[in-house]
């Protein structure tokens, strides 16, 4: 017979087996971390700058995934549509010799018409293709990337001019800048210098934490890039008690009784995708004022990827993701990035063993954390039924 004290033992058991298959992702890195960091050789004050440095970097590219989980679209790739728009803002402020934060406000208004068009374009597109939003993201990024190019390549410049097939109209977006256009007189150039918005924004408010010791440091916080990360932040838990918010809420939970209940469905899911787009628009300006340069051609290629690899890393799921995640995974993600190739050196003695780690992670993760995500479904399902069973 079992008493009540093994089914209680048995319900322990259950639930920290059930944190673990939750948690696994966060686990397994912090375990990896706490392996690479003594094995790298890296004091903690230069990894604490580090950290700091790439969670302005890219918290506001991440966060923007957060509304279409919450719409029940899952992971957002398409979301290198909004990078784009926000390239194509950058490189008209840079020619326009716009600085500084007026010049970072100025791209941001530009990129948004841009992206919001595209968005639109995106969720119109997931509508038709529910159930299967991820890989109609990813390949409809393909396919306005081919877009991006052709447009950069041919259109923009002194003499660059594309006539749109039908319609007997002429695109010419003009940029005179001789660093930016290519000698034949358009074309953007693939590596563009941001001298006049480099660290813009996070300038504007910043302080220094002196850490002494044998090696004196300067801790460097971007308090201002913080604070509009932070506004974000509020912006979300804002918008989650909003109608607009609970619509999405309930149509990430059953698409079917929310459209019962009178919600308007694939409306909701493009405004969903629509705001996604804008606000990856705006980290990416927010991620080039940082680095300081733009590869005109690849600086978008991978915003999605990593982005979608560090939150799933911080624990979230395509169907569930926090602020909490956002942070999480942007700090173990980018701490292996950080440790990996020294670690790799070390070891081995060859750091290019760190740089064949990052393309493993950033791809590999998303292949295990969607397997993963498909066992712990599979696992509740289990779960649910015995609770059942138990209580029968």
């Amino acid at each position: 017979m079992s008493g009540p004290c093994t089914s209680k033992r048995f319900k322990t058991s259950d639930n920290i087996k059930h944190f673990l298959i939750s948690n696994s992702v966060p686990i397994i890195f912090i375990g990896l971390s706490a392996l690479a960091i003594p094995v790298s050789g890296f004091s903690a004050a230069y990894l604490i700058q580090e950290m700091l440095t790439r969670l302005a970097r890219n918290s506001f590219l991440v966060l923007s995934l957060l509304i279409p989980i919450m719409a029940g679209m899952g992971l957002n790739f398409g979301m290198v549509l909004g990078a784009m728009a926000g390239q194509i803002g950058m490189i008209l402020v840079t020619d326009w010799a716009v600085v500084g934060i007026p010049g970072l406000v100025l791209a941001a208004i530009i990129s948004m018409p841009i992206a919001a068009v595209l968005g639109f374009v995106c969720g119109n597109v997931l509508n038709r293709a529910k159930g299967r939003e991820m890989v109609t993201s990813y390949i409809l990024g393909f396919f306005i990337n081919g877009i991006y190019q052709f447009v950069v390549l041919y259109a923009i410049g002194i003499r660059g001019m594309i006539r749109i097939p039908f319609t007997g109209i002429d695109l010419k977006i003009p940029v005179t800048n001789p660093q930016l256009v290519l000698s034949r007189g358009y074309g953007i150039r693939n590596a563009i210098n941001l001298t006049g918005l480099r660290h813009a924004l996070d300038n504007a408010v910043q302080f220094d934490i002196p850490v002494g010791g044998a090696s004196p440091f300067t801790i460097n916080v971007p308090a201002s890039t913080y604070l509009l990360i932070a506004a974000f932040c509020l912006f979300i838990v804002w918008f989650r008690r909003t109608k607009l918010g609970q619509d999405m809420r309930a149509i990430g939970q059953d698409m079917a009784a929310a459209d019962s209940a009178g919600i308007a469905v694939e409306r909701t899911r493009v405004i969903a995708i629509m705001t996604s787009t804008v606000l990856a628009a705006f980290g990416q300006i927010i991620f080039l004022q940082n680095i300081g340069t733009m590869n005109t051609y690849n600086s978008h290629d991978q915003t999605g990827m990593f982005s979608i690899a560090a939150l799933l890393i911080g624990g979230a799921t395509v169907s569930k993701a926090s602020i909490a995640n956002v942070f999480i995974g942007v700090s173990l993600f980018h701490l292996m990035f950080v440790v990996s190739p020294m670690a790799g050196k070390e070891l081995i003695g060859q750091a290019q063993l760190g740089e064949y780690f990052r393309v493993f992670v950033s791809y590999g993760i998303i292949a295990v954390a969607l397997v993963l995500h498909a066992w712990k479904r599979y696992q509740e399902r289990e779960r649910a039924r015995r609770d059942l069973r138990g209580e029968a």
